[in-house]
């Protein structure tokens, strides 16, 4: 297991914005989930767990209107799931950063905050797991694993090699409905279905 400084800076809450969205028809932060977009679904249990936000995008990236959160771009290229994390690590002062995408819209703030929290008992990496397989963009990374990200992103290696190389703690996620992602129209639909079903429940 890797040995690294432990950092008492509480980490800075990153969304991942950079995918072209290009299944779900562009421009994927700005699709509308229930009438806000999807980016504020994911936008809000991030502010909730955590002080500092930013959004990492590409150059050409749209956004909707933000209010309280940095916006961070990164190069166009290398198109990776991985590069902004490792450019979000470079850009957080030596800080931690807790990055989540912004297509999953049924984050907790409880999940994150125990992200944020869990001790990475020297290792590179807390992630969320669901039935035990790591997911690593829903994930808080020390600033030490920017460098194995970096090299990640620009050889293209498959993110379970990574995962492997980091030798993460995994935090297991009671409900997998969190970990639901919007990558196309169907999903969308799902999705807000999904959301009638949960705010009809809070209602009764």
């Amino acid at each position: 297991m890797r040995s690294i400084p432990i950092t008492s800076h509480p980490p800075v809450g990153v969304i991942l914005a950079g995918g072209p969205g290009t299944r779900i028809g562009g421009n994927k932060a700005s699709v509308a989930l229930n009438g806000e977009p999807l980016l504020h679904h994911a936008l809000r249990p991030l502010r909730r767990a955590l002080t500092d936000i930013a959004i990492i995008t590409k150059p050409q990236t749209v956004l909707p209107p933000l209010e309280g959160a940095m916006v961070w771009v990164e190069p166009a290229e290398p198109v990776h799931p991985l590069f902004g994390v490792s450019e979000s690590l470079a850009l957080a002062g030596g800080r931690p950063v807790l990055v989540c995408p912004l297509d999953m819209p049924f984050l907790s703030s409880q999940l994150l905050g125990q992200l944020a929290a869990g001790g990475a008992e020297g290792r590179l990496a807390v992630m969320a797991a669901a039935r035990g397989v790591a997911r690593p963009l829903v994930a808080c990374y020390a600033p030490e694993a920017a460098e194995l990200l970096s090299e990640a992103a620009h050889g293209q290696l498959p993110l379970e090699a990574v995962v492997s190389a980091l030798e993460s703690k995994l935090i297991e996620v009671d409900d997998e409905l969190e970990l639901f992602d919007v990558n196309t129209p169907d999903d969308l639909l799902q999705a807000a279905g999904m959301l009638d079903v949960q705010r009809r429940s809070v209602r009764a």
